[in-house]
C-alpha cells in the first residue's frame, strides 16, 4: 500500500511544480508587458498622456532589448534606421494616448525626439549642476522633415483617452545641419547616426506653451547664441521643465543599434589611392570598381601611405624568417657582412595590382589579405590592408581576426606590423575637430615641431599597433643598450653580439601599442610629455610623450605573440567614447582584458568621423627608436604573408 501510494502523489507533485512554474512565466510574460508600454498616465491642467511606445512596429530583440542593425545596402548616402528593406515605409512608428481634462473640444501639440544614450556628454555639468555645453554634440534629433511640433486631431472633453499614431526615422545629420550641405545637398552621410542605445523622448503640449518653447529646441537647426540646444536638457533639466501645460515623457523602451558588416560582401578599389599605373587584371566579381561594388561593398582595399623620405639599404636576402628557423645569428651576420654597394635601396612599397592580396570571400563572409612574396630582382616588401568605407562616430569596434605571428620560434621578428586602427574620414570643414582652445592643434601630421598652431583639424588616429619594440615607460628602463659589433669574421663575438637583458627577458613577447593622435593640442588639464601614469579600473597605465609638440600619446604592453596570433583567433576591441579610449584584447568577447586606458584629462579625445582600417604593414623602425631588430638588416619575404579577418562588429 505505500508503495501504491507514492505512485499517486508523485504525478501530483509534478503537476504542483508544473503549475508553479507557469504562473513564474506568467508573471514574467506580465511584467514583460508593463514595461514594453508607459501604461501610468502623466497629468497636466489640461490633459493626460499614457501608453507612450516609440516602437510600435519593430520587435527584433536580443536578451529582452530592441535591437536593430545597419543595412550597408546602396547606404553610400548615409544610413537612415529603419531602411526600405527592414520595414517596409522605412519608419519606425510610435504611438500614445491622450485624454483631454478641459470642457471643451481641444487639439494639442506633440513631437519626437531621440537621443543617442551609449555615447553623448551627460546633459547636466557633475561639477556646476548646470547645462553642460558639449551636450549640443550628442546626436539627437526628431522628424528628419522641416516640422516643428505637430497638431493632434480635435480631442473631445469625453474623460477617453485618445490613440495618436505617427512614425519617425533615425537618420544622418538629423538637425541639418549647414556645415554638412553642400550645393543644395545635404550630405547625411557626413555625420552617421552613432552606434549604441538610443532613448526617446515624447513632448505633448497645449498651444499656449508653444510660444514659450525655444525655436532651437522646436527646430533644431536653428542656434542659439551660436550654439544647438539640446532638447533633453530643456524638456528634463532646463526650463523646458518648468511649463505647466507640457509634458516631456521619456520613455522606458530603448533601441539598440549596431553595425556588422557582411565582409563577404564585396570590397570597392578606389583607384585614386594608388600610386602611379595599375593592374586591374585581378578584378573579380567581388573586388573591382563597378556600380555594384561602389554602392553596396562595405569594404575598400586599403593603401598605406608612403613617405618616400624613409628610403632603406636593405640587405639582399629572401628568406620565411617564420618557417625556415631563421635565428638571431643569422640576423646578426647578415646585418654585418654585406657591403654597402651590396644593399638595396628601397621604400616600403603598396600594391600596383588591387584584388591580388585582399579577397572577399562571400561564402565563408571574410576577408584574406597576404603581404606577397618577392623574388630576386623584385625586391619589395609591400604593406597590405582594407578600411571601411562609412565613417562613424564613436563606438566600441571589435574586430575577430587571425593575423600573422610575428616571431618565429627563436623569438625573431618578421618585420611586420599587425595593426588595427581608426582614422579620419577626411574631408576638410565638415569633418573637423571640435576646436582646440589653448594653443590650438599642431596644423599636419607630418610636420615637425615648427608647425604652425590652428584652432581646428580634421585629422584624427586611435590605434592598435603590435610589433617587436619596447616599451618606452618606466622611462628608467627606455632605451635599451645595445652592444656595437663588427665585421671580423674570424671572431664570432664580435659580430654575433647579445641582445640587451631588458629585450631578451622579454623575447617571446610582442608590444601591443596603444595610440591616440590629439594632435599636440594642450588643452587637457594633465596634458604632458615624458612618462605619466593613469589609473583605471585597478589598473595602471602609463602614457608616453616624446615632447609637447608630438602629436600622438602612446601606452604599450607586453603580450605572447604565440596568444595573439599563434592561435586560431584573438580578439581586438577600441571602446571610443566622447570623454575616454579603452583598449581591449582577448580569446574571446567576454573574456577581453584592457591593455590601454586615455581619458579626456590627459589627452583630447577625436569627435569627428573616423574609418577601421586592418593592416599588415612594413614600418621603419626609425619610427620606434630601440626596436632590437633593424627592417633594413631584416630579409624580403619568400613566400606570402596571409591574414584573416573573420568579424567586425560594431556597437
Amino acid at each position: 500500500m505505500k508503495h501504491a501510494l507514492r505512485t499517486k502523489l508523485i504525478p501530483i507533485e509534478h503537476n504542483v511544480g508544473r503549475l508553479l512554474i507557469c504562473l513564474l512565466l506568467f508573471n514574467t510574460l506580465l511584467s514583460s508587458c508593463h514595461k514594453a508600454k508607459d501604461t501610468t498616465p502623466l497629468d497636466c491642467e489640461l490633459f493626460s498622456i499614457k501608453e507612450f511606445n516609440p516602437l510600435v512596429n519593430w520587435d527584433e530583440e536580443d536578451n529582452g532589448v530592441k535591437i536593430i542593425s545597419l543595412d550597408y545596402t546602396d547606404a553610400m548616402n548615409g544610413f537612415t534606421l529603419p531602411s526600405m528593406r527592414q520595414l517596409k515605409n522605412g519608419k519606425f512608428e510610435f504611438e500614445f494616448e491622450i485624454r483631454n481634462n478641459t470642457n471643451n473640444p481641444q487639439q494639442f501639440f506633440y513631437k519626437i525626439y531621440y537621443q543617442n544614450e551609449s555615447y553623448k556628454f551627460e546633459e547636466v555639468d557633475s561639477l556646476t549642476n548646470k547645462r553642460n555645453e558639449l551636450s549640443e554634440e550628442n546626436f539627437y534629433g526628431s522628424w528628419i522633415e522641416p516640422v516643428e511640433f505637430k497638431k493632434t486631431e480635435v480631442i473631445e472633453p469625453d474623460n477617453a483617452f485618445h490613440k495618436i499614431s505617427d512614425a519617425f526615422t533615425i537618420s544622418g545629420n538629423p538637425r541639418n545641419e549647414e556645415r554638412y550641405m553642400q550645393n543644395g545637398t545635404n550630405n547625411r552621410w557626413q555625420r552617421n547616426p552613432r552606434m549604441g542605445n538610443y532613448s526617446f523622448l515624447l513632448v505633448v503640449s497645449a498651444k499656449e506653451d508653444i510660444s514659450l518653447i525655444p525655436e532651437g529646441i522646436r527646430q533644431l537647426n536653428k542656434k542659439e547664441n551660436n550654439h544647438f540646444q539640446n532638447p533633453y536638457y530643456y524638456f528634463l533639466h532646463g526650463t523646458g521643465k518648468e511649463l505647466k501645460k507640457t509634458i516631456a515623457h521619456k520613455s522606458t523602451i530603448q533601441l539598440k543599434v549596431k553595425a556588422q558588416p557582411n565582409l563577404g560582401g564585396g570590397i570597392y578599389i578606389n583607384t585614386s589611392t594608388f600610386s602611379g599605373t595599375i593592374d586591374t587584371s585581378g578584378y573579380c566579381a567581388t573586388c573591382g570598381k563597378d556600380s555594384n561594388l561602389y554602392k553596396n561593398a562595405p569594404i575598400q582595399q586599403f593603401i598605406n601611405y608612403v613617405d618616400a623620405s624613409t628610403k632603406m639599404d636593405n640587405i639582399p636576402v629572401i628568406a620565411d624568417i617564420l618557417k625556415d628557423n631563421y635565428s638571431k645569428m643569422d640576423y646578426n651576420w647578415n646585418r654585418n657582412f654585406y657591403t654597402k654597394n651590396e644593399l638595396i635601396p628601397t621604400i616600403i612599397q603598396t600594391s600596383k595590382k588591387p584584388c591580388t592580396t585582399v579577397v572577399s570571400d562571400p561564402d565563408e563572409k571574410m576577408i584574406r589579405i597576404k603581404n606577397p612574396k618577392t623574388k630576386y630582382g623584385e625586391w619589395k616588401k609591400e604593406s597590405v590592408g582594407i578600411i571601411t568605407r562609412h565613417g562613424l562616430t564613436y563606438g566600441k569596434y571589435r574586430v575577430k581576426v587571425k593575423l600573422t605571428e610575428l616571431l618565429n620560434k627563436n623569438n625573431v621578428w618578421n618585420g611586420l606590423t599587425n595593426a588595427i586602427w581608426l582614422i579620419s574620414q577626411g574631408g576638410g570643414e565638415w569633418n573637423y575637430r571640435r576646436n582646440c582652445n589653448k594653443e590650438g592643434y599642431m596644423a599636419s601630421y607630418w610636420g615637425g615641431s615648427n608647425d604652425k598652431r590652428v584652432p581646428a583639424v580634421d585629422y584624427s588616429e586611435i590605434d592598435f599597433e603590435i610589433l617587436k619594440t619596447p616599451p618606452y615607460c618606466p622611462d628608467n628602463a627606455f632605451p635599451p643598450v645595445f652592444k656595437n659589433s663588427k665585421d671580423d669574421k674570424n671572431n664570432i663575438n664580435s659580430w654575433n653580439v647579445a641582445l640587451p637583458e631588458e629585450i631578451t627577458n622579454a623575447d617571446d613577447k610582442v608590444t601591443v601599442a596603444c595610440t591616440n593622435w590629439d594632435m599636440a593640442c594642450w588643452e587637457p588639464e594633465k596634458f604632458g610629455a615624458g612618462c605619466n601614469p593613469i589609473s583605471y579600473n585597478g589598473q595602471t597605465f602609463y602614457t608616453h610623450r616624446w615632447d609637447n609638440t608630438y602629436r600622438a600619446l602612446t601606452e604599450k604592453k607586453e603580450e605572447s605573440d604565440d596568444e595573439l596570433f599563434g592561435s586560431d583567433y584573438y580578439y581586438f576591441e577600441i571602446e571610443w567614447k566622447p570623454t575616454e579610449i579603452i583598449w581591449r584584447i582577448g580569446p574571446q568577447p567576454d573574456k577581453m582584458r584592457i591593455v590601454g586606458y586615455m581619458n579626456d584629462k590627459v589627452t583630447s579625445i577625436p569627435n569627428n568621423q573616423m574609418l577601421l582600417i586592418i593592416t599588415q604593414e612594413y614600418h621603419n623602425t626609425k619610427w620606434w627608436p630601440g626596436a632590437p631588430y633593424s627592417q633594413d638588416n631584416l630579409p624580403f619575404p619568400l613566400n606570402d604573408i596571409p591574414g584573416e579577418i573573420y568579424e567586425l562588429v560594431i556597437e
